[in-house]
């Protein structure tokens, strides 16, 4: 069975955003700007997405 991901890219820079927020970026895997990766669609992934989602962008 393949397993379903979602493709989150960072769009905004976390210059200026709260500690945790670059935390959950960091923890996203997500590095620089324009930075894109696929992950997992779990309920822990989107609930990360979801508290940062002002700086992603998020397909599928």
């Amino acid at each position: 069975m393949s397993e379903k991901t979602i493709k989150v890219t960072l769009v905004k820079s976390v210059i200026g955003t709260k500690q945790s927020h670059r935390a959950t970026v960091r923890g996203l895997g997500l590095r620089r700007t324009n930075h894109c990766v696929e992950l997992q669609d779990t309920p822990e992934i989107r609930g990360m997405v979801n508290k940062v989602s002002y700086l992603l962008k998020c397909e599928g």
